[in-house]
């Protein structure tokens, strides 16, 4: 093997400069005041870092196509990423712990989750056709759509949905402006969740005298009586990397197969153009799926007693998972290409802020009606998840509850997998508001009624308290 050339080192090498960036950014997120107490988690840094040295020196020392090539290269580690960490999630096994009142509060989670998103949908797409009818008559009406991804889901997903729009539709720079959206979104959770922390911590809400200790780790998080052994023929967390891996190889295939059946044109240009397109992008939601499968398919063979012990490890799966997102966030970020946001910034900013604005009231009325008795901290987990990720989220949360005795925490989780399937529509929408004209209308009206139905079921199941 010729190791002079540099493509057999290539992903190696972007890889290890992520880690680096990451390795860097923990050491000025520790050592700088500022930086701890902004609440941005140490992959948003990394990321921030990683697309300013990109932007300037890296940019200067090499030649465009290299430059093409990185990009391309981060944005596949951010396309694949966000599936292999959903699908890890996917794989854990549920909890057994009974939480009182859980199911409800689940159902209540999701439905809020869902409805979060299709008021951020609704204004962006309100805004955004506005726009483009007054002072950005260029500028792409669909976008709107971005923000649900961006700000709701997280970078992963706004870059699949963004280079949809930029290569099936048009959207110049969609790629960069989805990414933008959702790196200003854990700004937004940032700068706003400081301010809110700083306004409960002057109402005496928050005891920042308290000591907060991070939870130990138990023995049978690791190891329980009825998992394989951690060591045995095969180490444990090889199992674990295994079936997140397999689980994403029938990934592969099936929307490979999709998209192959999709181009003999059995419905038309729309499986062309738009079905086709769009099982591409939600590789994440594929690959969740598959990993809910399997997870049904271990508890069928343990049923009938075909596999004695269970194999995955809800510990080690988290911890795969979290590494993953940390890979995927400083990638997302640090492949926005400033260049592509030149005639955006006017959108951006303006949708940007507005949202980002109606996101905050939204969640702080909805939690303080449908969780009375901890709303400071649903209001912080929940408005951290819908501007940034669950790990933002969870960030805020523990600066209200740091010992996690609400059930706050657990209604990020449960509210997360039920919000799965309320918002199963709006995947569908993503791809319509992009074709245009009637379309654009329907879609629109659907995301009204949508909301429409989602909010009034908040409001009815849980009536104002006197």
């Amino acid at each position: 093997m010729d190791f002079s050339q540099y493509p057999v080192w290539e992903a190696v090498v972007h890889l290890a400069g992520l880690s680096a960036l990451l390795l860097f950014a923990n050491v000025l997120r520790r050592k700088i005041p500022f930086l701890r107490k902004s609440l941005l988690p140490t992959a948003v840094i990394a990321g921030f870092i990683g697309l300013i040295l990109k932007e300037t020196l890296f940019a200067y020392v090499v030649s465009a196509g290299d430059y093409e090539r990185t990009l391309f290269i981060l944005r596949t580690i951010t396309y694949h990423t966000i599936a292999l960490g959903f699908i890890a999630l996917g794989l854990k096994v549920r909890s057994l712990v009974h939480v009182e009142g859980g199911t409800k509060r689940g159902f209540y989670s999701g439905l809020l989750i869902v409805s979060t998103y299709l008021i951020q949908g609704l204004v962006a797409l309100s805004l955004s056709f506005i726009l483009v009818r007054t002072v950005f008559p260029n500028f792409f009406e669909a976008a709107g759509m971005l923000f649900p991804m961006g700000f709701g889901q997280g970078p992963g997903q706004a870059q699949n949905i963004g280079n949809l729009y930029e290569v099936t539709h048009g959207f110049v720079g969609g790629t960069t402006f989805g990414v933008a959206i959702a790196s200003f979104g854990f700004v937004w959770a940032s700068i706003a969740g400081v301010i809110y922390l700083n306004l409960l911590n002057k109402r005496g809400a928050i005891d920042y005298a308290r000591k907060k200790t991070a939870s130990a780790v138990k023995a049978e998080d690791i190891e329980s009586s009825d998992e394989i052994p951690i060591a045995e023929a095969i180490d444990k967390f090889t199992i674990q990397i295994a079936l997140v891996l397999v689980v994403y190889l029938f990934t592969f295939g099936f929307i490979f197969g999709i998209n192959q059946w999709m181009q003999t044109g059995v419905l038309g240009n729309f499986g062309i153009e738009t079905v086709g397109p769009l099982i591409v992008g939600f590789n994440f939601i594929v690959g969740m799926l598959f990993a809910l499968v399997a997870k049904r398919l271990f508890l069928f063979l343990r049923a009938k007693r075909i596999m004695t012990r269970q194999y995955p490890n809800n510990y080690m799966l988290d911890r795969i998972a979290g590494s993953i997102f940390d890979f995927m966030v400083i990638a997302a970020i640090a492949a926005i290409r400033i260049e592509d946001l030149r005639n955006l910034w006017g959108p951006f900013i303006i949708l940007s802020f507005i949202v980002g604005t109606v996101t905050l009231f939204y969640v702080k009325a909805m939690c303080k009606r449908i969780y009375p008795d901890y709303t400071n901290a649903a209001t912080m987990g929940m408005f951290g998840m819908l501007t940034g990720t669950a790990s933002t989220g969870i960030i805020l949360l523990r600066e209200v509850d740091p010992s996690f005795k609400t059930p706050a925490a657990n209604d990020l989780v449960i509210g997360s997998s039920t919000a799965i399937l309320f918002g199963f529509p709006i995947l569908l929408l993503v791809g319509v508001a992009p074709l245009g004209g009637l379309q654009f209308f329907l879609a629109w009206i659907a995301v009204v009624t949508l909301f429409t139905v989602f909010f009034t079921l908040l409001i009815k199941l849980n009536p104002k308290r006197t």
